[in-house]
């Protein structure tokens, strides 16, 4: 045994060569059925938890693995295991490593502060807590932002009969909107920071957005949250959470390893060096590695420092991190070929979504790239998303916050608050959601939650597109 592994090591390692001179995929030859595995993990995603859920809840990791080799092994036959093995390695290196492990980092480090004392859920503290997560998104990422207040918010409504859409604006707010000032708040905007973008670029252009989006969130909540909370059998007697201490912290030390956390992320956007490695055809820089490695050490010091009690309490588990990285990592790898064939512009399959985004004078049209952009992060990793439109509008950080600003806040906007119109456009969406039903919420399902995205979301997104982006 120890013979066969070593053999494959060696095999592995002596492909390493040959991967590295492998080109870029080139979308425009690409049929759009290379597609057929990313939408099949999407519609699992949708669909089997619904149609068979025991069944998804022991076996959603080999589901996504069963697609994930539905796009690996015929691109291998088709192109090559070179051109395949060096598409892997980029999936892995370059995207879905480093967004695991600062997901793990966020959770780990939020799941560590536990909110102690019971709040009482009212429409007035629900309303207060989802502006505050919605403040801290920017600061500490919607996934530290989420993974902090989830519990308490759970909690504080556990004595009433009607939670969901508490969750739901939740995700709305604090998982997607809040995360928008900030290269911090969210992935897409943090590519950005690296590429070029000015860190304060984004909150001095798309504030006023931000605050419109917010605050009507946060009245249509407040407005709902009261219809609700008047009915005569919402409340239930016995609140589940008795009144026991203070309202206080435990866990203290997490919040000093969460600002760790936050220095490290912003420490790799700065930190410019010419130390690169190249692992098979992939371009590795040392500030990413000392960011990614810190990640790991945060979170190890977290699971460390934190008292057992207090994981005991916030009633913390491994669960959700799981679904998210196993559903992820499907996610990572088929959709290398849909970001090829995007990337491909006009003369790829998807050039018609390319040619719409520009208007018959060859200027860029920022209510398309807003509704582009927006639409394609829905179901898409809102991160690579970013990247293809900020690509497509030219590329150069300098003429993008200037000449063609609106443009640059179209994208950006759309990428960052369209994330919220399915559990999928966000990672913190589909931790938020296993959370609560771990905690016996009746979320709605796929489907069931874009009707609350639609009939929410989507109205107050045509108001901006006139208001801000023609």
């Amino acid at each position: 045994m120890k013979l066969s592994r070593g053999l494959a090591v060696a095999g592995l390692l002596a492909a390493l060569p040959g991967w590295a001179l492998a080109a870029d995929i080139d979308g425009s030859t690409l049929s759009v059925l290379w597609g057929v595995p990313f939408a099949g993990i999407l519609l699992s995603i949708a669909l089997m938890p619904l149609l068979a859920p025991i069944f998804w809840h022991h076996h959603f990791g080999k589901v996504a693995a069963a697609w994930g080799l539905a796009f690996l092994v015929p691109f291998a036959i088709t192109f090559g295991p070179g051109m395949a093995g060096v598409s892997l390695v980029h999936a892995l290196v370059a995207e879905y490593i480093p967004f695991v492990i600062l997901l793990t980092a966020l959770f780990t480090v939020a799941g560590g502060i536990f909110i102690r004392g019971n709040l009482h859920g009212s429409p007035g503290l629900n309303t207060t807590i989802l502006a505050i997560g919605a403040v801290l998104a920017s600061f500490m990422g919607t996934t530290g932002a989420s993974m902090l207040l989830i519990r308490p918010l759970i909690r504080a409504n556990d004595n009433r009969k009607h939670v969901a859409h508490v969750v739901v604006f939740f995700i709305f707010i604090v998982s997607n909107a809040g995360g928008s000032l900030t290269p911090l708040g969210d992935p897409p905007l943090f590519l950005g920071f690296l590429k070029g973008v000015d860190f304060f670029w984004t909150v001095s252009h798309i504030f006023q957005e931000t605050l419109f989006l917010v605050g009507a969130l946060l009245v249509i909540f407040f407005v709902l949250d009261s219809w609700y909370y008047r009915r005569s059998e919402e409340v239930i007697t016995a609140d589940p959470t008795p009144d026991s201490r203070a309202i206080g912290f435990d866990g203290k030390v997490n919040f000093a390893l969460l600002g760790v956390v936050v220095a490290l992320v912003l420490v790799s956007g700065f930190w410019k060096s010419s130390v690169v490695f190249n692992i098979a055809g992939t371009d590795v820089g040392l500030p990413g590695i000392v960011r990614d490695v810190g990640l790991v050490i945060v979170t190890f010091v977290s699971l460390w420092l934190t008292p057992k009690k207090v994981h005991e309490d916030n009633q913390f588990g491994w669960g959700p991190m799981q679904e998210v990285a196993k559903l992820f990592a499907g996610i990572f790898l088929t959709i290398i070929p849909v970001i090829a064939m995007l990337k491909a512009g006009v003369n790829g399959p998807f050039g018609a979504v390319v040619s719409a985004v520009t208007r018959a004078d060859g200027s860029p049209d920022p209510a398309m790239y807003f509704w582009a952009t927006g639409a394609l992060s829905s179901f898409l990793d809102n991160a690579p998303t970013y990247l293809v439109f900020f690509n497509t509008a030219g590329g150069d950080p300098a003429t993008l916050m200037t000449t063609l600003a609106p443009t640059l806040a179209a994208i950006s906007a759309g990428a960052v608050f369209m994330g919220a119109n399915t559990y999928i456009g966000n990672a913190p969406n589909l931790m938020v959601k296993a959370i609560a039903e771990d905690r016996g919420v009746k979320m709605p399902s796929f489907f069931g939650y874009m009707l609350w995205s639609g009939g929410i979301l989507v109205p107050l997104f045509i108001v901006m597109t006139f208001i801000w982006f023609r």
